[in-house]
C-alpha cells in the first residue's frame, strides 16, 4: 500500500513534532487495519494548527465554541469520481501537549493516539453509539500496541 500525506504545519511552535516518517509509519497502520477494503493508495492532509485556527472549525463544522484536540474531515467524492482521497486531518499542538502532560502519557503515543483515531474517523469509524466506541476503541488499542506504545484507555476515560 502507497500512503501519500500532505503535512501541513501552522503552528507557530514548531518544536517537539513527530516527523513526516513517523507520522506516516502511524497512518499506514491505522489504514492498513482499519480499512474495510483493500486500498492500493491512500492520500491525506495532516494539518497540525493552533488553538484559535481548531476552534474556529470546530465552531464553523461542529457548533462547538472552544478548542479540542483533532477533528477529521472525511472525503466523500462525487458519484462516479473514483480517488484515493481519504481526507483532511487537522489536530492541535498545544491540546496534544497538554493533554499528554495532564493525563501523564508519553508525547509521542498521544500523538499517535490521536493521528489514529482522526484517520479511524476518515475510515468511517465514529464513537456516537456505545458499542461504535467500544469498537474504535480497541481497535486504536490494537494498532498502538502494535506499533509499541501503551494501550491508550483506562478505566477513568
Amino acid at each position: 500500500m502507497q500512503l501519500f500525506i500532505d503535512l501541513q504545519v501552522a503552528s507557530a511552535n514548531k518544536n517537539a513534532l513527530p516527523s513526516l516518517e513517523i507520522i506516516e509509519k502511524w497512518l499506514l497502520e491505522a489504514i492498513l487495519k482499519g480499512s474495510k477494503t483493500t486500498r492500493f493508495e491512500a492520500e491525506l492532509t495532516v494539518r497540525i494548527v493552533d488553538s484559535a485556527e481548531i476552534q474556529q472549525l470546530n465552531v464553523q463544522y461542529r457548533h462547538k465554541d472552544k478548542p479540542t484536540n483533532v477533528l477529521s474531515f472525511p472525503f466523500n467524492a462525487p458519484q462516479g469520481i473514483n480517488l484515493p482521497l481519504l481526507g483532511d486531518i487537522v489536530i492541535c499542538k498545544q491540546i496534544v501537549e497538554q493533554e499528554a502532560l495532564e493525563q501523564q502519557k508519553d508525547l509521542n503515543a498521544h500523538w499517535a493516539h490521536l493521528l489514529i483515531h482522526g484517520s479511524l474517523h476518515l475510515l468511517g469509524y465514529d464513537h456516537i453509539i456505545e458499542q461504535q466506541a467500544l469498537e474504535m476503541e480497541d481497535l486504536e488499542t490494537q494498532i498502538l500496541v502494535k506499533l509499541g506504545f501503551p494501550p491508550p484507555y483506562n478505566e477513568t476515560e
